[in-house]
């Protein structure tokens, strides 16, 4: 009589079968999703406002201090439209890098009692933002009205595209950051001094081309093509950069390779370090 004998494994840092599994597990993408978006909006003060307040209050501030006061270029365009337009993309990015890299800690009851695809949890924080993307959009739109300006037509291709690129880059740091708070929680604390740095070494409240011979610097950090891009054509600043979005794609593939590889490293040892 034969027997059989079976060999148990570690799984692989990563393969297609884990976006395969988290295929199988939609369902529970969408759950985390709409609880997500229920938990933020459903039986508060200021609700969906505040996806709006937020970069709106922000852009009415840089907009007396650095438009105003300390006469900050912008391309030729009205200064609040300006670095609206950037602020709503960097807001995309700032905020799921936040939720993400805590992601894990908030969740930590579900992860040490059912089994499910971890990649799930930090997907979904992601996700949301786009609602409230879309949210804050309609304040872009109505300021393009008032200003008199008309996207290209091309930014029905290009927009995605950029959008597609912040989630990328938040998503493949939130993965790495969510990891590491698991055994360091530090993590929280240093991050929203991190994340206002960042902000400042990206072309949010100033045009790229400030930088002059030191512009090729900042076109390695994926945000700055995003936002130069969206203004282009958005608001005709300057052409697109069809270079400058090669790189910020190529360098956003690489940071989010390494966050799942890093993610996936230290998955098998959640439940026990949370």
């Amino acid at each position: 009589m034969s027997t059989q004998t079976i060999v148990i494994k570690p799984k692989k840092l990563f393969s297609f079968s884990d976006l395969r599994e988290v295929w199988d597990y939609r369902e529970l993408l969408y759950f985390f999703t709409w609880r997500d978006l229920k938990v933020r909006y459903k039986q508060t003060v200021v609700g969906v406002l505040w996806a709006v307040f937020q970069p709106f209050i922000t852009m009415v501030v840089f907009s007396i201090f650095f438009g105003r006061l300390l006469k900050v270029p912008s391309d030729g365009v009205p200064y609040p439209i300006f670095v609206y337009t950037g602020l709503i993309f960097w807001q995309f990015f700032a905020d799921a890098l936040s939720e993400t890299s805590n992601v894990l800690i908030v969740n930590q009851a579900i992860i040490t009692k059912v089994y499910f695809p971890r990649l799930i949890l930090p997907l979904s924080s992601v996700l949301t933002k786009f609602i409230d993307f879309a949210i804050a959009a309609t304040i872009l739109a109505g300021m393009m009205l008032y200003y008199g300006y008309t996207p290209k037509l091309i930014a029905l291709f290009t927009i995605p595209l950029l959008l597609v690129i912040t989630f990328m880059i938040s998503f493949g740091i939130g993965l790495f950051l969510s990891s590491v708070n698991v055994k360091y929680r530090d993590i929280r604390y240093i991050l929203p001094f991190f994340i206002q740095l960042l902000m400042f070494l990206t072309p949010v409240i100033y045009p790229a081309g400030i930088a002059g011979k030191y512009s090729w610097v900042l076109a390695l950090n994926p945000m700055m093509g995003v936002i130069q891009s969206a203004r282009a054509v958005l608001l005709g600043t300057t052409i697109i950069n069809w270079t400058l979005i090669g790189i910020s794609l190529g360098v956003t593939f690489i940071v989010m390779l390494f966050g799942i590889y890093r993610f996936k490293k230290t998955e098998r040892y959640f439940a026990d370090l949370i």
